[in-house]
């Protein structure tokens, strides 16, 4: 097993974070885990394009201003836990 766990790019249905404690990076659960973020990753994309959109539209409301920042702010906390997970995986460089 792993010393570090890896975290997983979903939560809990309470909202905890879950680990994954895994030898193998080619398991089931590690490739579901890397094929999500990707999905996810992919989304901030659109999100980051559509939200720009919104910003430069004089005319874009109240509502097409809230639904883009509240789109990216989730896309903006999936991409931190992701960043989070992969960099815990980091070997650790001695000095």
């Amino acid at each position: 097993m792993l010393d570090n766990p890896r975290l997983l790019p979903w939560t809990t249905p309470e909202g905890k974070p879950c680990y994954l404690s895994t030898d193998s990076d080619g398991s089931l659960l590690s490739r579901l885990a890397d094929d999500v973020e990707a999905a996810q990753l992919a989304s901030g994309e659109q999100v980051l394009t559509g939200a720009r959109a919104v910003l430069a539209d004089p005319k874009a409301g109240e509502y097409s201003l809230r639904f883009a920042l509240t789109r990216a702010v989730e896309s903006l906390a999936d991409a931190l836990r992701i960043a989070a997970s992969r960099g815990a995986r980091l070997p650790v460089r001695e000095q």
